[in-house]
């Protein structure tokens, strides 16, 4: 099942059939058993028309009080990546380490304010050079560490600013508009297939200057351990988003330009589409 925030309600889609549940966002977000909860209303509620005109026009991020937070170098095309860009700085080293350390590279990214929905325009930075969107499967917890759901992540990065210096990372990661979610989360009982497809493409004038795909098995770490090393000094009273780390890296070539449009699609949760401002 996929559940929606709109500015209408809580929209739960269910096969094809949808249901407006009119509940606060952060309470009913951060359930441990939302999925059966979900079963509950499907059962018991009658399924409305108008759906396509509230998903098409009154989507809002699907966040709220929850922060958003990423994993970085999770997958070895995101390591060579990063050993890439910040070469000429000398920190190549630290993300080969931290590729292969215990302990994963997990950093704030932001709250609500920041976050646009699907459909909105993501920024990218006027002191910026270099910058790619980051696609990037992400966990839907709640405040007791729970992963209840998944959703599509767009991480824009300022590869400029985090090459010139790894300490820089805040700072090529956080800014107004620096990240899209959406455009729902998809709720299951069951763990996420492995062959689970993420795929991004890049339009600009209507033609695409950039495809890739990648599988959720080429993350190498554990979604658990993801979630206990970020939950083990942090408490989230309305539970968080967890991005999971990117396998698509664009070249050294590539950057964004205003006006690009952004599609990330992943297997089940579907396509969340958005414009560079």
């Amino acid at each position: 099942m996929k559940i929606y925030n709109t500015s209408k309600g809580i929209l739960v889609q269910s096969d094809n059939s949808f249901y407006l549940v009119n509940e606060n966002w952060d309470d009913f977000f951060n359930n441990d058993n939302l999925y059966s909860k979900l079963e509950g209303i499907v059962k018991e509620s009658s399924a409305i028309d108008n759906a396509e005109d509230i998903v098409a026009n009154h989507l809002l991020v699907p966040m709220n009080g929850q922060e958003l937070w990423a994993s970085g170098v999770t997958y070895y095309n995101s390591k060579l990546g990063r050993q890439e860009e910040s070469k000429d700085a000398g920190g190549g080293d630290y993300y080969e380490r931290v590729y292969n350390a215990d302990r994963p590279e997990i950093f704030f990214k932001a709250t609500n304010n920041r976050v646009v929905p699907a459909g909105g325009k993501v920024n990218i930075r006027k002191d910026s050079t270099w910058d790619v969107p980051e696609p990037e499967l992400t966990l839907a917890i709640t405040s007791s560490g729970k992963i209840i759901g998944y959703t599509i992540g767009n991480d824009m990065s300022s590869r400029s600013i985090e090459g010139e210096n790894p300490l820089y990372l805040p700072q090529a990661k956080t800014y107004d508009a620096c990240a899209a979610l959406g455009p729902c989360i998809y709720v299951t009982d069951k763990p996420l297939s492995t062959d689970t497809k993420i795929a991004m493409n890049i339009k600009r004038n209507g033609q695409v200057v950039f495809e890739g795909a990648t599988q959720v098995n080429e993350i190498k770490r554990k979604f658990d351990d993801l979630v206990k090393y970020l939950y083990k000094e942090c408490s989230f009273v309305n539970g968080s988003f967890l991005m999971t780390g990117t396998g698509i890296v664009p070249t050294t070539a590539f950057t964004l330009q205003s006006g690009d449009e952004i599609n990330i699609t992943i297997d089940s949760i579907g396509t969340l589409t958005n414009y560079v401002r």
